[in-house]
């Protein structure tokens, strides 16, 4: 499956040059994979309140090309990978037909104390494995 949210790039999110901050794509990274899950059937959320949270072990991002003020932006995420201790969600980042990012972020699974937990049967069924 594959979440598309489409979005406009707010003022803040840019430099002087007028040119999209780089950090502001980690947010959006986010905006995807969130909706991504809700679309699945379960909020963020939920998730945490079930104590699973989706902690950020490593973030992996090519920029190809520079978004900028008012773009009308679209986020593709997909579920990459999913196991008992991880997720790999993977993005493009779009501009109508313009890739101007590409990426992927490994999620480790822990619970409300940032222990390593193993992710209940109930989500990897919610993510397909």
């Amino acid at each position: 499956m594959e979440s598309n949210v489409s979005f406009r790039v707010r003022y803040i999110e840019t430099d002087a040059m007028g040119i999209v901050h780089h950090a502001s794509f980690l947010a959006w990274l986010e905006l995807g994979r969130t909706e991504l899950l809700r679309e699945l059937g379960q909020s963020y959320r939920e998730w945490e309140k079930a104590g699973v949270h989706l902690t950020v072990g490593e973030v992996h991002l090519k920029y190809r090309a520079p978004a900028y003020f008012d773009d009308l932006l679209e986020i593709h995420t997909t579920i990459l990978e999913s196991g008992r201790r991880r997720v790999v969600f993977g993005y493009r980042v779009t501009r109508e037909d313009a890739l101007l990012a590409v990426g992927h972020t490994i999620h480790l699974v822990t619970g409300g104390d940032g222990k390593a937990r193993v992710l209940p049967e109930e989500f990897r069924r919610l993510l397909g494995t």
